[in-house]
Protein backbone atom coordinates (compact mmCIF):
# COMPACT_ATOMS: atom_id res chain seq x y z
CA UNK A 1 0.00 0.00 0.00
CA UNK A 2 2.77 2.43 0.95
CA UNK A 3 4.51 1.68 -2.36
CA UNK A 4 1.33 2.55 -4.32
CA UNK A 5 0.96 5.83 -2.43
CA UNK A 6 4.61 6.65 -3.06
CA UNK A 7 4.29 5.93 -6.80
CA UNK A 8 1.04 7.91 -7.00
CA UNK A 9 2.67 10.86 -5.23
CA UNK A 10 5.71 10.68 -7.46
CA UNK A 11 3.66 10.75 -10.64
CA UNK A 12 1.13 13.41 -9.67
CA UNK A 13 3.08 15.94 -7.62
CA UNK A 14 4.16 18.63 -10.09
CA UNK A 15 7.63 17.84 -11.39
CA UNK A 16 8.93 21.43 -11.14
CA UNK A 17 9.29 20.65 -7.43
CA UNK A 18 11.86 18.03 -8.38
CA UNK A 19 13.33 19.55 -11.53
CA UNK A 20 16.82 20.87 -10.96
CA UNK A 21 19.45 22.20 -13.34
CA UNK A 22 22.96 22.47 -11.95
CA UNK A 23 24.25 25.25 -14.28
CA UNK A 24 22.28 28.36 -13.29
CA UNK A 25 22.99 30.18 -16.58
CA UNK A 26 21.64 27.18 -18.50
CA UNK A 27 18.62 27.05 -16.19
CA UNK A 28 17.87 30.74 -16.73
CA UNK A 29 18.19 30.33 -20.51
CA UNK A 30 15.87 27.33 -20.80
CA UNK A 31 13.35 28.72 -18.33
CA UNK A 32 13.05 31.78 -20.56
CA UNK A 33 12.40 29.58 -23.62
CA UNK A 34 9.85 27.19 -22.10
CA UNK A 35 6.13 27.97 -22.17
CA UNK A 36 5.74 25.87 -19.00
CA UNK A 37 2.64 24.17 -20.43
CA UNK A 38 3.99 20.63 -20.01
CA UNK A 39 4.98 19.30 -16.58
CA UNK A 40 8.73 18.92 -16.15
CA UNK A 41 10.66 15.89 -14.98
CA UNK A 42 14.23 16.19 -13.76
CA UNK A 43 17.08 13.98 -14.86
CA UNK A 44 17.22 12.43 -11.37
CA UNK A 45 13.49 11.69 -11.37
CA UNK A 46 13.65 10.13 -14.83
CA UNK A 47 16.45 7.81 -13.73
CA UNK A 48 14.06 6.31 -11.15
CA UNK A 49 10.97 6.21 -13.35
CA UNK A 50 10.12 2.75 -14.67
CA UNK A 51 7.93 1.84 -17.62
CA UNK A 52 7.73 5.27 -19.24
CA UNK A 53 7.83 5.77 -22.98
CA UNK A 54 10.75 7.98 -24.00
CA UNK A 55 10.11 10.08 -27.09
CA UNK A 56 13.06 11.82 -28.71
CA UNK A 57 11.67 14.87 -30.51
CA UNK A 58 14.87 15.79 -32.30
CA UNK A 59 15.37 15.10 -35.98
CA UNK A 60 16.59 11.69 -37.13
CA UNK A 61 20.09 13.02 -37.86
CA UNK A 62 20.44 14.13 -34.23
CA UNK A 63 18.90 10.92 -32.89
CA UNK A 64 21.35 8.75 -34.87
CA UNK A 65 24.33 10.46 -33.20
CA UNK A 66 23.00 9.60 -29.73
CA UNK A 67 19.83 9.24 -27.70
CA UNK A 68 18.55 7.93 -24.38
CA UNK A 69 18.35 4.17 -24.08
CA UNK A 70 15.10 2.71 -25.48
CA UNK A 71 13.95 6.10 -26.80
CA UNK A 72 11.73 6.29 -29.86
CA UNK A 73 12.52 9.00 -32.39
CA UNK A 74 9.34 10.89 -33.32
CA UNK A 75 11.00 13.97 -34.76
CA UNK A 76 9.82 17.54 -34.65
CA UNK A 77 9.39 19.00 -38.12
CA UNK A 78 7.56 15.94 -39.45
CA UNK A 79 5.95 14.85 -36.17
CA UNK A 80 2.68 13.01 -36.73
CA UNK A 81 0.37 11.52 -34.07
CA UNK A 82 0.51 8.23 -36.00
CA UNK A 83 4.03 7.81 -34.59
CA UNK A 84 2.52 7.28 -31.13
CA UNK A 85 -0.74 5.50 -32.05
CA UNK A 86 0.33 2.38 -30.16
CA UNK A 87 0.85 4.21 -26.83
CA UNK A 88 -2.09 4.18 -24.43
CA UNK A 89 -3.51 7.61 -23.53
CA UNK A 90 -2.92 6.83 -19.84
CA UNK A 91 0.70 5.69 -20.26
CA UNK A 92 3.53 7.76 -18.82
CA UNK A 93 5.41 9.56 -21.60
CA UNK A 94 8.61 11.56 -21.29
CA UNK A 95 9.51 13.77 -24.24
CA UNK A 96 12.94 15.26 -24.70
CA UNK A 97 14.95 17.28 -27.20
CA UNK A 98 18.33 18.95 -27.08
CA UNK A 99 17.33 21.44 -24.37
CA UNK A 100 13.59 20.80 -24.05
CA UNK A 101 12.03 23.44 -26.30
CA UNK A 102 11.01 21.24 -29.22
CA UNK A 103 9.96 18.47 -26.85
CA UNK A 104 7.71 20.87 -24.97
CA UNK A 105 5.90 21.66 -28.23
CA UNK A 106 5.42 17.94 -28.97
CA UNK A 107 4.32 17.43 -25.36
CA UNK A 108 1.67 20.12 -25.83
CA UNK A 109 0.36 18.26 -28.89
CA UNK A 110 0.21 15.00 -26.95
CA UNK A 111 -1.67 16.60 -24.07
CA UNK A 112 -4.09 18.26 -26.50
CA UNK A 113 -4.72 14.85 -28.08
CA UNK A 114 -5.70 13.37 -24.72
CA UNK A 115 -2.50 11.83 -23.38
CA UNK A 116 -2.75 12.27 -19.64
CA UNK A 117 0.77 11.72 -18.25
CA UNK A 118 3.20 13.64 -20.44
CA UNK A 119 6.41 15.12 -19.01
CA UNK A 120 9.19 17.16 -20.57
CA UNK A 121 12.77 16.28 -19.57
CA UNK A 122 14.05 19.45 -17.94
CA UNK A 123 17.20 20.51 -19.77
CA UNK A 124 16.80 17.83 -22.44
CA UNK A 125 19.45 15.38 -23.52
CA UNK A 126 22.09 18.05 -22.88
CA UNK A 127 21.36 18.03 -19.14
CA UNK A 128 21.09 14.22 -19.14
CA UNK A 129 24.53 14.02 -20.73
CA UNK A 130 26.04 16.82 -18.62
CA UNK A 131 25.13 14.91 -15.47
CA UNK A 132 27.14 11.94 -16.70
CA UNK A 133 24.31 9.64 -17.77
CA UNK A 134 24.78 7.24 -20.67
CA UNK A 135 23.69 8.01 -24.21
CA UNK A 136 23.49 5.49 -27.02
CA UNK A 137 23.78 5.07 -30.76
CA UNK A 138 21.93 2.52 -32.83
CA UNK A 139 21.85 -1.08 -31.63
CA UNK A 140 22.39 -0.06 -27.99
CA UNK A 141 26.02 0.97 -28.40
CA UNK A 142 27.02 3.51 -25.74
CA UNK A 143 28.74 6.67 -27.02
CA UNK A 144 30.15 9.97 -25.84
CA UNK A 145 29.06 11.80 -28.98
CA UNK A 146 26.19 14.26 -28.75
CA UNK A 147 24.61 16.31 -31.52
CA UNK A 148 24.68 19.98 -30.54
CA UNK A 149 21.83 21.06 -32.88
CA UNK A 150 23.69 24.25 -33.81
CA UNK A 151 26.92 26.03 -32.85
CA UNK A 152 25.04 28.45 -30.56
CA UNK A 153 23.96 25.51 -28.37
CA UNK A 154 27.45 23.97 -28.10
CA UNK A 155 28.36 25.94 -24.98
CA UNK A 156 25.62 24.16 -23.02
CA UNK A 157 27.18 20.71 -23.55
CA UNK A 158 29.89 20.16 -20.94
CA UNK A 159 30.66 16.46 -21.50
CA UNK A 160 31.36 14.27 -24.48
CA UNK A 161 32.24 14.88 -28.10
CA UNK A 162 30.17 17.60 -29.75
CA UNK A 163 28.84 16.75 -33.22
CA UNK A 164 27.19 19.32 -35.50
Amino acid sequence: MFKKILIFSFLYIPFPLFAQIKNQDYKKMIDSLYNHDVPLISVDSLKHLKGAYLLDTREEEEYKVSHLKNARNVGFIWFDMRKVYDISKDATIVVYGSVGVRSEKIGEKLLKDGYQHVYNLYGGIFEWNNEGNPIYQSHGIQTTEIHIHSSQWAKWVTRGTKIN
